[in-house]
């Protein structure tokens, strides 16, 4: 089974990592709440759920995960100013492993420099950021290109997570 990253900052999208976090994990996979402080609890935007950090970002080796998921929310605007987390994501994409974003998911791999020559979809408010970092954007429940996937708001969970599970039991 997969070995899954998510990474977390305050004031996440309450779904978007609460419903990816459990259908990973009842499909059988490793999933590990990684944050830029370890043993913090972190809290979703709109206070339904909250996820205590196992690791820092600091101390995740990104050849041990098969998977990164970047819940949106504001969270990936704390994440992206952070050098440890561009390196994890960057690392992880070198290694050709799943990088899953949702809604302003997209603005780490912008940060961490991996969406050019991609297509992708995200957030309508981050869309020319996601052109300026190099990707095509498409508007689209979710967006498979090679290793990244990508999707718009929660309401494309179904579509987000059906395409996670494909790209993690493949």
């Amino acid at each position: 089974m997969a070995k899954v990253a998510f990474l977390v900052a305050n004031d996440f999208e309450d779904s978007e990592m609460k419903n990816p976090y459990e259908e990973i994990t009842k499909a059988g996979h490793e999933a590990v709440v990684i944050g830029l402080e370890k043993g913090i609890q972190y809290k979703g935007k709109k206070g339904t759920v909250a996820y205590i950090s196992e690791l820092t970002v600091g101390d995740a080796d990104a050849n041990e995960y098969d998977a990164v998921v970047i819940p949106g929310g504001s969270a990936p605007e704390d994440l992206r100013v952070n050098d440890e987390v561009v390196k994890f994501v960057k690392e992880m994409h070198n290694n050709s492993a799943v990088i899953a974003g949702i809604c302003h998911g997209p603005q780490v791999m912008i940060s961490a420099d991996i969406l050019k020559g991609h297509v992708v979809t995200s957030y309508r408010g981050i869309r020319d950021d996601v052109i300026n970092g190099g990707a095509t954007f498409i508007d689209k429940e979710v967006v498979v290109s090679n290793n990244i996937i990508t999707s718009r708001t929660p309401k494309d969970e179904p579509a987000f997570i059906r395409e996670i599970l494909a790209k993690l039991n493949s």
